[in-house]
């Protein structure tokens, strides 16, 4: 399997990599890395995990993660032939957080960038017209050189300092206690999840996929994820029903049972405690 602890990415001649994904889906790799990542969704949807934040993600979306934060985008045809106009793409950038100096960094001047930085250790979800504005900007990192890239990526995060449209991801009490070895362990879990998650699954089968019993897996998964795997699943589960709802345009009643509910008051329970809003109210909310 695929190492989940990437070397740098950046050569040691740049200051930072931007530069285009293009693939039949996303990497679904569940890893984590010593750079800051700006992550720009170009086309594509599916499931983004970001420390203990599970959400459908789509075509728009922009994140920020810091150092050693652990996260993975598993998009909807992962396991599917793709035809090529179909492709996910995205556009990346890696930097770190010394990539303007070590000692600018500590200026005055720099004060809401440091505190940006450190935001992004529990990851970022920028939205509204801070998404609208740096769209473009991050596009433009892909042809910038020299200099002009450089102030082109100091002005995305001078934005993303400034503006109040970002969300926190991870819980302020989560931190990554995951080792290579675990990452690939959750990597056929999360691999599994995916996709069996629309049918019943058995806390006993993904504990024998893991090498474990279901109680040692039970403390194990509570340990590395912030929840339960019962919290998990139903994440991933609202996480789907909302697509439906949304771009699918389905029912109430066709996405409880087609994201893997079996009963609707669970359904309506359990999209309340994750979303903070009735199905209703959040398919009114998002098709206006």
């Amino acid at each position: 399997m695929k190492s989940a602890l990437q070397k740098s990415p950046i050569p040691n001649s740049h200051a930072f990599v931007a530069k285009l994904l293009r693939q039949p889906n996303f990497d679904p790799i569940w890893h984590f890395h010593p750079e800051y990542q700006l992550f720009l969704v170009l086309k594509g949807s599916g499931t983004r995990f970001i420390g203990d934040h599970v959400k459908h993600f789509k075509e728009g979306d922009i994140t920020f993660t810091g150092p050693n934060l652990p996260h993975m985008w598993r998009s909807d045809n992962e396991g599917y032939a793709v035809e090529e106009n179909l492709w996910s793409e995205g556009i990346v950038v890696y930097f770190h957080d010394d990539f303007i100096g070590k000692s600018l960094l500590q200026k005055e001047e720099m004060i809401k960038l440091r505190q940006l930085f450190q935001k992004s250790l529990r990851g970022l979800d920028v939205t509204g017209r801070t998404a609208d504005t740096i769209r473009g900007m991050i596009n433009n990192l892909l042809h910038l050189e020299g200099i002009d890239s450089v102030l082109e990526l100091l002005k995305i995060l001078n934005c993303l300092a400034n503006t109040t449209e970002s969300t926190i991801l991870a819980s302020p009490g989560y931190t990554n206690s995951l080792k290579e070895g675990d990452t690939e362990r959750m990597n056929i879990v999360h691999a599994y999840v995916m996709k069996n998650f629309k049918n019943k699954i058995e806390l006993g089968t993904v504990a024998s996929l893991a090498n474990m019993t279901p109680t040692s897996f039970s403390r194990y998964f509570k340990i590395h994820a912030n929840k339960t795997f019962s919290e998990f699943i139903s994440e991933i589960r609202i996480g789907y029903a909302c697509k439906l709802l949304i771009e699918d345009k389905m029912n109430i009643g066709q996405a409880c049972y087609e994201s893997g509910f079996q009963t609707l008051s669970n359904f309506n329970k359990q999209f309340k405690a994750i979303t903070k809003r009735t199905p209703l109210s959040y398919k009114k909310e998002y098709s206006s």
